[in-house]
């Protein structure tokens, strides 16, 4: 089938779809919308309505816009195109790579494209060949008629729960992986764990972005101190970006008291200054450099330190971690380059990729972002699906693409991963908590 075939099947398909809803009434959404979003209920068709979408969904767009559930598939990660125009997504929790055909009723035939793998997470293409991020190694498929064939190995040995050193124990172990413009293969490789600082020391390093060379060879780290870079793709001029989970429990790092505190604050972990500390960087990646983990952390207080600060997360510098680095010896916090955008404290970017062209007005040129929001803040950060729009090279401030997931006692329906372009100029985005894949529809 050919891409053209499927936008007009898959055009059509959402009109025929809009009908088909459930019909009780369900949690309200989040308190605060936008100003440019509106709240509208999600479509789903019959047969997709199991919990949570057994009952009425809303969801904060913008105006004009529809969103649809398109698939339905457990614990669904991250996901890509493929050349005759099908959906893959990853399913880490069972080993496969699934195979989403979009039909004429706005939903898709559901196939089980690749299985028995170790917990397969990023997916990329280069033209007819599909790469796959395992949690120990990265292949190469050829893919052709709806089947991926003939695996080559791009790089293995890569840490996991079952490495020797690790004694079972990885809390990072899903692999992203984004090949660049010359061919070279970039994945990211997550710590061990919160402030484990001997994951630098590795080999390979953990905690960082590792590029294999054009045409295949030895593995060397790319970016180092990237706690968990599991948003990684190639930006339309080339670079690469990655979003990052930072670490979580930082202590208060400055000398002075926190707010109404009595004598000196530092080293106390506070949790109205924890929830808001460390922001999550979104960084465009350039060969050697290192986004501070864990001896500097992000810090967005334009009065660092002061309770309530108002934030910048835009061009962000760092702070010396209190607890690793208290007086900069290991790393000089002030000779890394800012963070050139960043989110919220704990709020779990996981997917990241680019668009260029194919939605209105200012979403045509932009990041996606899947924010699974967080889950140890009070209030909660909440899940959405970010855009960031792209001028010149660089992205601008973080803006609300898909929202209301979490209603205004904190609870949640559904917790965005990814969110990629479709062929027919639509939005999917897999949900791992809802078990769904949700198809974002401009006017």
């Amino acid at each position: 089938m050919t891409i053209r075939r499927v936008a007009a099947l898959s055009m059509a398909a959402l009109l025929a779809a809009s009908a088909c809803s459930s019909g009780s009434s369900g949690p309200a959404p989040a308190a605060a919308a936008p100003a440019d979003l509106v709240s509208v209920s999600v479509t789903v068709p019959a047969g997709l309505d199991a919990s949570p979408l057994n009952e009425p969904r809303h969801v904060l767009i913008p105006r004009g816009w529809t969103m649809s559930v398109f698939a339905r598939v457990k614990a669904a990660r991250l996901e890509a195109w493929t050349p005759d125009g099908a959906l893959l997504v990853s399913v880490p929790a069972d080993g496969t790579v699934v195979r989403l055909v979009p039909d004429s009723h706005g939903t898709a035939t559901q196939s089980v494209l690749l299985q028995g793998l170790n917990q397969p997470h990023g997916l990329t293409f280069v033209g007819s060949t599909l790469y796959v991020a395992q949690s120990d190694r990265v292949d190469a498929y050829s893919y052709a008629a709806g089947k991926a064939t003939d695996p080559k190995p791009i790089l293995t040995g890569l840490p996991d729960a079952k490495s020797p050193e690790l004694g079972g124990t990885y809390a990072h172990a899903l692999k992203s992986v984004a090949v660049g413009p010359d061919g070279s293969v970039y994945v990211s490789v997550g710590s061990t764990g919160n402030i484990s600082a001997d994951d630098l020391k590795a080999t390979p390093p953990r905690a960082s972005i590792l590029r294999v060379p054009p045409g295949g060879g030895k593995a060397e780290p790319f970016a180092v101190g990237v706690r968990n870079g599991t948003g990684l793709a190639i930006a339309p001029d080339g670079a690469v970006w990655t979003a990052v989970n930072n670490r979580d429990n930082i202590e208060y790092p400055f000398d002075r008291p926190y707010g109404d505190a009595s004598g000196s604050s530092q080293g106390e972990v506070i949790p109205e200054y924890v929830r808001d500390h460390p922001v999550e960087p979104l960084a465009k990646l350039t060969a050697g450099r290192n986004l501070g983990w864990p001896y500097c952390n992000p810090d967005p207080d334009t009065t660092p330190g002061a309770k309530g600060s108002k934030q910048d997360l835009s061009n962000v510098p760092f702070t010396r971690d209190v607890q690793l680095n208290p007086d900069g010896k290991m790393l000089d916090c002030g000779t890394l380059p800012k963070i050139e955008q960043t989110l919220g404290g704990h709020s779990a970017p996981l997917g990241l990729s680019f668009v260029n062209g194919g939605l209105p007005g200012s979403y045509a040129q932009g990041a996606l972002v899947g924010v699974h929001g967080s889950w140890n803040a009070s209030p909660p950060r909440a899940p959405e699906v970010s855009f960031f729009p792209w001028a010149n090279g660089e992205l601008g401030k973080q803006q609300t693409l898909v929202g209301g997931f979490q209603a205004t006692d904190g609870s949640r329906w559904g917790r965005p991963v990814a969110a990629v372009l479709g062929p027919d100029h639509a939005v999917y985005i897999t949900d791992d908590q809802a078990g769904a894949i949700y198809r974002l529809t401009p006017p």
